[in-house]
């Protein structure tokens, strides 16, 4: 489809934003603006008079000016992000209204592989047990507070409906006005968060993306993927099939959130159960209503007996049970001992209930009511069971010890700290086989080591289906897992939640596999059939860079594979991937084609976090079109696994990533400048007033780069437009090989491999976002003379990259193949380089003790329109 009808709309958005401008604040702002917007644009095309015109404008503005302008140009850019997801929406309609298939969708995926000879009945069985769980996490990187994200949502369906509208007609006139007054509504929110979210709040506000999309979403995309079964395999999706399904760590995640309580635990699963369950009673009243029907089969008038209405009378029953359902989270949310009621304990239960009126429809000749709502309803109960997601717990490994060590030293036996690998194996192996109690009535321990043992008495007395599973950040050995599993056990845990050790160094991936041989050989393991384990995407990458991270991590799963095999194991990969490049983001496609052979096997599992939530769900059909990625990516990858990589094109890898480690850590790690030019060229110390997350920017007080979390990390380079994370180490690391006897093979490489070349795709487009002119003005207002050589330095080796990217792509610009993507950024820059200004300005004043809330308010909304341009955060 053309993208007229796109530009349409962002040229009718920013036309009523200049009213709304003009009506609002007064034509001088509208003028200033428009001046600005001007300037931007000349000066990125190439004009140095205009760049320092407009640099001496904004450098004179008021703080009140400063904000207003810096609000316009926001609004601009997340209206435009909005007409971007209507023109994906656009897109979609005019592909399901024609005859050609839609990309990715089922239809194409099913024709796709079969002409490429795979069996339809093989097909069919890779569907039917396919398990993607998407585990969503409260990261703090959704800058938008929910008030505007519904209103952009709003104005998202009235696009919709001046698609439909006659030029003139009555019914434009409508539309128009509604998005004149949505957007003035917009104008006249405010936009930032004045509170700091605690994880209840966080978790509310994640839950609510089921009420708002994935409650309809997900049974309208197991219709159309019945739909493509029937018409492509020759037989229908299986109820009992779940391809897609929810996880979240919203008020499970305490690493390093000292805000997450057991009982902030039981709360949110209450909460979620809650939800379910008035969700589900509102689909049971509507069907009752509907079922009006007086002929039922015999099971079903033996449970009701001799009624008129047999399916109003039996649907009243599954309604009042939900209401109990209701009443006994609601209790448990308040802290409260829950009522004796009869209650849906078990999806089961409630599956079963509805499958009885399911068979009863079918064997009266009312199949074809049957296979309507009632079919999505039972769907639903397959994929979101009563709790919509599985809440995972996640605990930091030494956490762990620390409890460990208590324990020990409270019984006598020394410190549990300081003993050896092999003594803590040996010690942790003989209590799980012992029968005797572990833990002493009367211990004496810390608060943060009580937190830690009432956490596992909280998973003891959790009911089953509403916990995932217990996720060890910074695993490290052996011990670490079987720690968790010691805890449970002494914490008498009936049903232990699997333990996902999640590596996520460059040091751990390397070992993960001798790890997890060691723990399967260990005596508490040799009977298991299943082990789950978690790859760290944004710590690896922060400790080592893009480059070396990723192949660490590709090298990890091989080894893990491998290793899991060996054992007779099966192994599902849990991938830690944050929503920007720099921690592992990218598109998701690319990311699953470049997986090693054979560790996609119909199973996958991936976090979804913070501002992609929105982006992926928030609308419906962009949550159908997430799926259908999901979907196509993972049958693909399961049906047809990409070739290993050939000996020559391992060795390159394995030089590649050692130059390019080199290169990341001699800047980040070794330089001493590095940590206080990192923290006066970007607003990193800035950021924790955003109020949008509820957990501390870093695990630890004080330190460098490595105490920080990746989030900030990344947040804090994409504001100033560097994006060094993403790149830093890569330039080094091809320019290495391109001057070596290995040219020929990186060249081959990157035409043939699809690993590599997705990987360099990647990089291609972060250094097309990059704007270095842009980092260099915050170093001339914010850093210290005697630090510009380092920024100097990171500049040359942004270039470098640049150039080691274009003759190892063979290609003469970044982005020459994706020239929808490279317009986006040509046309977005204009927008988003005077708030770059604007902010560098607010921050100098704000750092030379000037304390303003006036300026805080302003540095915000720059904050969030950067992130807006850039379309993610950290």
């Amino acid at each position: 489809m053309s993208e007229q009808n796109l530009r349409r709309d962002v040229r009718l958005l920013g036309k009523v934003l200049g009213d709304i401008l003009h009506n609002q604040e007064g034509p001088d702002l509208l003028n200033q603006v428009e001046s600005i917007r001007k300037l931007a644009k000349q000066a990125r095309s190439g004009d140095t008079g205009s760049w320092d015109q407009l640099r001496g404008l904004l450098k004179e503005l008021e703080v009140s000016e400063a904000k207003l302008v810096a609000r316009a140009f926001a609004q601009f850019l997340a209206q435009s992000n909005m007409a971007e997801q209507h023109h994906r929406i656009r897109r979609r309609r005019s592909y399901l209204a024609s005859e050609t298939f839609l990309k990715r969708s089922p239809d194409e995926v099913f024709r796709s592989l079969i002409e490429k000879g795979v069996d339809p009945k093989e097909l069919l069985n890779i569907t039917s047990n396919l398990s993607i769980e998407l585990v969503l996490t409260a990261h703090p990187t959704e800058i938008n507070r929910r008030t505007l994200l519904q209103k952009y949502n709003t104005l998202e369906s009235i696009l919709s409906e001046l698609d439909d509208c006659k030029e003139g007609s009555v019914q434009e006139d409508l539309a128009l006005n509604s998005i004149r007054s949505v957007l003035t509504e917009i104008w006249l929110t405010d936009e930032i968060h004045r509170q700091k979210p605690d994880p209840i709040d966080e978790a509310r506000a994640g839950l609510l993306i089921f009420e708002q999309t994935l409650w309809d979403a997900l049974p309208t995309f197991l219709r159309e993927l019945n739909r493509s079964c029937q018409k492509h395999l020759g037989a229908s999706l299986p109820f009992q099939a779940a391809p897609i399904r929810f996880g979240s760590w919203m008020g499970g995640d305490r690493d390093g959130n000292p805000f997450v309580t057991p009982q902030t635990t039981r709360h949110v699963w209450a909460m979620a159960r809650w939800i379910a369950a008035d969700l589900y009673w509102r689909e049971i009243d509507a069907l009752r209503s509907r079922l009006s029907l007086n002929q039922a089969s015999k099971d079903l008038q033996d449970r009701v007996g001799n009624v008129r209405e047999p399916y109003r009378h039996f649907l009243r029953e599954v309604r009042d049970r939900l209401d109990n359902t209701r009443t006994w989270a609601a209790a448990l949310m308040e802290g409260q001992t829950p009522p004796d009621l009869r209650i849906y304990r078990h999806a089961d239960e409630l599956k079963a209930d509805l499958m009885l009126c399911y068979n009863s429809l079918c064997s009266t000749g009312a199949e074809i009511i049957a296979k309507g709502k009632l079919t999505d309803l039972i769907r639903r109960v397959s994929c979101f069971g009563l709790s919509l997601v599985r809440l995972d717990v996640r605990q930091e490994s030494t956490r762990h010890s620390d409890a460990l060590a208590a324990i020990t030293k409270h019984l006598g036996l020394g410190d549990y700290s300081s003993w050896s690998e092999e003594q803590r194996i040996h010690f942790l192996n003989a209590e799980l086989a012992s029968k005797r109690p572990l833990i002493p009535l009367d211990l004496e321990c810390s608060e943060e080591v009580q937190n830690v043992l009432d956490t596992f008495k909280e998973i003891a007395i959790t009911p089953s289906g509403s916990l995932g599973c217990y996720v060890i950040s910074m695993a490290k050995k052996c011990s670490d897992i079987l720690a968790v599993e010691l805890l449970q056990k002494a914490a008498g845990v009936a049903n232990p939640l699997p333990v996902v050790p999640l590596f996520e160094t460059l040091e751990d991936l390397r070992h993960a596999g001798a790890t997890i041989d060691h723990l399967l050989s260990s005596p508490s393991h040799l009977q298991i059939k299943d082990i789950e384990i978690m790859l760290g995407y944004s710590d690896s990458a922060k400790d080592a860079g893009r480059l070396a991270a990723t192949w660490a991590l590709y090298k990890a799963q091989e080894d893990l594979l491998r290793v899991t095999q060996a054992h007779n194991v099966s192994l599902r990969l849990f991938h830690g991937r944050g929503g920007s490049v720099g921690r592992g983001g990218g598109p998701l496609r690319l990311a699953i084609q470049s997986q090693p052979p054979g560790t996609i096997q119909g199973s996958l599992r991936i976090t979804e976090q913070g501002e992609m939530i929105q982006s992926k769900f928030g609308l419906h059909e962009i949550a159908l079109r997430t799926f259908e990625d999901y979907f196509s990516s993972v049958v693909n990858a399961t049906a047809l696994p990409s070739a290993p990589p050939k000996p020559e094109w391992r060795s390159a890898m394995e030089l590649l990533a050692g130059h390019s480690v080199i290169g990341y850590r001699e800047i980040v790690r070794n330089h001493p400048n590095f940590v206080p030019y990192f923290r006066s060229a970007t607003p990193e110390q800035e950021l924790g007033a955003l109020n949008i997350g509820s957990r501390p920017a870093r695990r630890k007080k004080g330190g460098g780069v490595e105490s920080l979390r990746a989030i900030p990390w990344v947040f804090a380079w994409t504001q100033t437009r560097l994006l060094l994370p993403s790149w830093l180490g890569s330039g080094v690391a091809l320019n290495q090989l391109l001057d070596s006897e290995h040219k020929d093979v990186l060249l081959e490489m990157a035409q043939e491999w699809p690993f590599f070349r997705s990987t360099l795709d990647l990089i291609s487009m972060v250094l097309a976002k990059a704007l270095p002119d842009i980092a260099q003005y915050y170093e001339e207002r914010l850093v210290p003379s005697d630090l510009h050589n380092l920024g100097k330095e990171l500049r040359s080796r942004y270039h470098k990259a640049v150039e080691g990217i274009l003759i190892t792509t063979q290609k003469e610009r970044l982005l020459e193949d994706n020239l929808t993507l490279e317009r986006s950024i040509e046309l977005r820059n204009p927008y988003v380089d005077p708030i770059n200004l604007i902010q560098a300005e607010l921050l100098h004043r704000i750092r030379s003790n000037n304390s303003d809330d006036q300026l805080k308010d302003a540095l915000l909304i720059t904050i969030n329109g950067i992130a807006h341009g850039m379309r993610n955060t950290g």
